[in-house]
């Protein structure tokens, strides 16, 4: 197999692999069961279930149950009924209680002390709305995102996320020099047990701690549980317009880590399908979307039970994922105990969760080319620094990874040349045994081991190349950094595609020049092909995100520039020879 066939495949394999990509995003969307605009369908048991997953019956109880554990007499029973009701079909509302920080505008709502709404204040929603923030958490319309939480056990009354608090305070502001900016919220039971539930904000942080104080005024030991969880829902993604390329796969669902079995998507089928139910030591649960996340994280507490559940199954479904603590806390009469927890919601920035070393880093989700896209995440992030631009980071990033690779793309553009220089030999041969393919390339092979030619030394840089490319696009997909980074003149935003098109028409130009200097194929339909390939990679590119076609645009030119003295070198030796 000669190397044009082998480019030629490689570069089909990477169409399709591109194809497959989109399909099954587009395939994820339109068919889920658990989309607001889908049909539903009931879970269906019969078959396999996802590891940590059990099947459970539907319930329109949306608090989880406490752990079985004994009371204070020894007996063993069950958790008592929650103090107030389920959820109704509406999410209700009180009072609400506004903080804004640095980098948050965030809303608790005095109904159960979830957060319920947050605004992060340094991402607008578009370029041209600066003023207008991205909304994160949301709990009203179809698309719900909150966070809940409260308390569980047997023997007491215990708040949950539907219990009406009371706070002191309706708006909160982060003041200038404070580090951060508390909000309490009260609730007393009928036996006299004191509660207080804190969200603390952070200056420069969209970590946000949680803290239940219970104050144990009753006349017998308190024994409980704690527990957090984010409802989301589900809706159909909006048509930008573009068609089936349109759609870039960026991953939308739910999330846990673990150090037993690490990183694990639960998305939206596996919650409809079975609960999960999973014990674990540490950890953290999460929801995760395009370049943002909300996620719980734990205390110390020494064990938890990571969970998910489904209410509203036959319509417009609500989707809980969460975690809730396993041995009890006991506070003996007269004494007070504080249960902590920690959330973060905010952009998926590498650097602030790498800092809080809790494996967060991981919802930034390269795919299985993970290996090689966070070193060049970091390199490029090291160049940024220095440039303070994403675009002349990435074009350094690309004359870097082109010196890596100079000595193997020196081999080979040497081996094309030589090939090149074949041609006239070769068309001969074509020529000579006319459609005898195998004595035409038994003739072909004693050339090239006469003339020390490797035909695969051509393919083995692009081989290569194409992880790199690969990993690069989940860079540009995923990193949150480049979101709305702007490189120069009509270039705004290199997350997004070119808006007038110069860059992929720039980059099938290159690639239409690479042709240029490579030796043609001797089969027809192959040249046909290869003349082609340009044209589909332009219209390929014309929807990827601009940065991923200015990576490929200056790798190309690059490419030209070096393939172009390495064949003159060859020629002006063998012109003195």
């Amino acid at each position: 197999m000669d190397f044009q066939r082998l480019i030629l495949f490689g570069a089909l394999g990477m169409v399709l692999l591109l194809l497959w990509q989109a399909w099954l995003e587009h395939e994820s969307g339109q068919n889920s069961p658990a989309r607001v605009s889908s049909s539903l369908t009931q879970p269906d048991n019969s078959g396999g279930v996802t590891p940590g997953m059990t099947t459970a019956e539907p319930t329109k109880d949306d608090v989880p149950q406490a752990p079985t554990t004994p009371n204070l007499s020894g007996k063993t029973g069950s958790a008592a009924p929650s103090v107030v009701p389920a959820a109704s079909q509406a999410l209700p509302r009180a009072d609400r209680i506004v903080v804004q920080t640095d980098l948050v505008r965030a809303e608790i709502d005095t109904n159960g002390g979830d957060l319920r709404r947050l605004e992060l204040l340094t991402y607008p929603v578009t370029l041209d709305q600066p003023d207008e923030p991205f909304i994160l958490l949301n709990d009203t319309g179809v698309d719900l995102f909150l966070i809940q939480g409260g308390l569980l056990g047997s023997g007491h009354e215990f708040p949950n996320h539907h219990t009406p608090f009371k706070a002191p305070a309706r708006n909160v502001r982060l003041a200038p020099g404070q580090d951060s900016v508390a909000v309490h919220l009260d609730w007393t039971s009928q036996k006299g047990v004191i509660y207080r539930k804190t969200f603390t904000f952070h200056r420069d942080s969209y970590y946000i701690d949680v803290a239940f104080l219970v104050d144990n005024r009753s006349d017998a030991d308190w024994l409980g549980y704690q527990y957090q969880q984010i409802l989301r829902t589900q809706v159909a993604e909006e048509s930008s317009g573009l068609g089936f390329f349109g759609r870039l796969p960026s991953y939308k669902g739910g999330a846990i880590f673990t150090p037993q079995d690490k990183y694990q998507k639960i998305d939206f089928e596996d919650m409809y399908d079975a609960n999960l139910a999973q014990p674990t030591p540490t950890g953290w649960v999460a929801m995760l979307q395009h370049y943002f996340v909300g996620a719980l994280l734990p205390g110390e507490d020494a064990g938890y039970e990571f969970y998910s559940n489904v209410t509203q199954r036959d319509h417009a479904p609500r989707y809980l994922i969460g975690y809730k603590t396993t041995q009890p806390t006991s506070v003996p009469a007269g004494a007070t105990h504080t249960l902590g927890a920690r959330l973060y919601v905010g952009p998926k920035e590498t650097q602030r969760m790498i800092t809080a070393d809790n494996h967060l880093e991981l919802t930034v989700d390269y795919g299985w080319l993970t290996p090689v896209s966070s070193p060049l995440f970091w390199i490029m992030t090291y160049i940024n620094g220095v440039v303070n631009n994403w675009g002349v980071s990435i074009i350094l990033l690309t004359l870097l990874v082109k010196i890596v690779f100079f000595p193997l793309s020196a081999a080979s553009y040497k081996s094309m040349a030589r090939m090149k220089k074949m041609q006239p030999r070769m068309k001969t041969l074509k020529e000579r045994f006319g459609d005898d393919k195998q004595k035409f390339q038994q003739a072909m092979m004693e050339i090239y081991k006469k003339e020390k030619i490797n035909p695969l030394g051509g393919c083995l840089p692009i081989v290569i190349q194409i992880p790199v490319f690969i990993a690069l696009y989940w860079v540009l997909l995923e990193s949150v950094e480049l979101r709305q980074a702007p490189f120069a003149l009509w270039i705004k935003d290199l997350s997004l595609q070119d808006p007038y098109y110069v860059l992929p028409v720039l980059m099938g130009a290159s690639m239409f020049g690479q042709q240029l200097l490579n030796p043609a194929p001797m089969d027809p339909m192959q040249q046909k092909i290869m003349m082609a390939l340009p044209l589909v990679f332009t219209v390929f590119f014309l929807w990827f995100p601009s940065g991923l076609v200015l990576y490929w645009l200056v790798n190309n030119v690059l490419s030209i520039a070096q393939q172009w003295v390495i064949t003159r070198k060859i020629q002006a030796a063998d012109s003195k020879a």
